[in-house]
Order: structure tokens, then C-alpha cells, then sequence
């Protein structure tokens, strides 16, 4: 158990993490759907309701995408947009271990390696596939709860329902994910900025700490 925990207390760390600020947002999001019903002349829901609520499904989803989004971005863009001095970039004239050519003869190697051809060109490209698979998900469900919740509320006001092809252009959905998209872009210009001039020893996120402001990489 102390190896388990040793070689993956990150993903444990993180996960826990997640897990305790999902409850948080389930429970407060929960409180607040039903003070918002009220105002609006509605009846409270269940626990249960809400978690198939548009107003569930939206709040989560459109944070999963953005950050979907921006971490299948950092991955493409890093492949060949430098930072000199950024821990987060590759070094600017050297060449890279990441850049190179599999070799199915190394020891362990995965088995898309071993087995070539088309199986491997998936798997060199893997990791973006499947955040921009991720990415993909979460917009549906966001653009579903999102549109539920909208019609919602159009429901209690004796409104007219949005429909899927009139949703899609609505402004509302949008702010909701140009809300988030730009906040997640400010985070990964400040990390590959910051990761310059500031270190944090110990950290696979930063330089050395006696490293040059202009040394990119770690």
C-alpha cells in the first residue's frame, strides 16, 4: 500500500481533490437551484432532480470543457510554439526525446509500438485525441444541460421553448463557454510566463532554482 500510494499520490492527491469539490459544488449548487425555483414561482426539487437538472449539467460540464480544451491545445501547440526560459516549452535549437522515432525493440516499449502501422500513428497522436474527445463530451452535455436549463426557466415564465437548432446561437451558451475558455488561456500563458522568472524547488513545474531566467526547459 506505502508503494501504491508513493507511486501515485498525485492522481490520488487530485482526485480526492475533485471528488470533495464535486460534493461542494453538488450540495451548494443544489441550495441555490432551489432559492432560484422560488424566486421564479417554482416548486423545490429533489437532490436526485437536480442531479439530471439542466442547471447541474450546465454548471459542470462547461468547466470540464474549457478545461478540456485548453489542456488538448497546451499539448498541440508545445509540439511547435517555444517560450525560451519556460519550463513548459521545449528547449529552442536542441533536439528533443519526445521528438524522436518509436523504437519497438526498446525494452517494455507499449504494444501500439510493437505493433506498427496504423495502431501506431493512433498512438503517437493518443494523448490529443483523447482530449479533444473529452473536450468534444463535455460541449454536448454542457450545450445540454445548458439549453435544459433555459428551457426551464422559459417553462416557469410561460415562455416560448428554445430549440436545439435556435439554442446554438443563443448568447447565453456562448458566454458561457467564451467564460471559461478565456480563463483557461490566461492560466497556461501565466504558468509558461511565470515558470521563467519564478521557481518553486522541488517542483517538475519549475526550472532549477539557480538555473538563468533564459534556460528553457527543465
Amino acid at each position: 500500500m506505502k508503494t501504491f500510494l508513493k507511486n501515485n499520490g498525485l492522481c490520488i492527491c487530485f482526485i480526492l481533490l475533485f471528488i470533495g469539490s464535486l460534493i461542494g459544488q453538488i450540495f451548494l449548487g443544489f441550495k441555490e437551484h432551489n432559492k432560484e425555483l422560488i424566486e421564479e414561482g417554482g416548486k423545490i426539487i429533489s437532490l436526485s432532480s437536480y442531479l439530471t437538472s439542466g442547471h447541474f449539467f450546465q454548471s459542470t460540464f462547461e468547466n470540464w470543457e474549457s478545461e478540456f480544451l485548453q489542456m488538448a491545445l497546451f499539448v498541440v501547440f508545445t509540439i511547435f510554439l517555444k517560450q525560451k526560459g519556460s519550463s513548459e516549452s521545449k528547449k529552442i535549437d536542441e533536439p528533443e526525446e519526445v521528438d524522436r522515432e518509436p523504437d519497438p525493440n526498446r525494452k517494455d516499449a507499449p504494444w501500439p509500438v510493437k505493433k506498427g502501422g496504423f495502431i501506431l500513428q493512433l498512438y503517437k497522436h493518443s494523448l490529443t485525441i483523447i482530449l479533444l474527445l473529452l473536450f468534444a463530451i463535455s460541449f454536448v452535455f454542457h450545450f445540454y444541460g445548458s439549453l435544459k436549463d433555459e428551457n426551464e426557466k422559459l417553462l416557469l415564465e410561460g415562455k416560448p421553448l428554445e430549440t436545439i437548432t435556435s439554442y446554438i446561437a443563443n448568447s447565453r451558451f456562448w458566454f458561457e463557454s467564451f467564460q471559461n475558455w478565456q480563463s483557461e488561456f490566461l492560466s497556461v500563458f501565466a504558468i509558461v510566463m511565470l515558470s521563467i522568472y519564478f521557481r518553486q524547488i522541488g517542483s517538475s513545474q519549475s526550472k532549477p532554482v539557480d538555473a538563468p531566467h533564459m534556460e528553457t526547459g527543465e
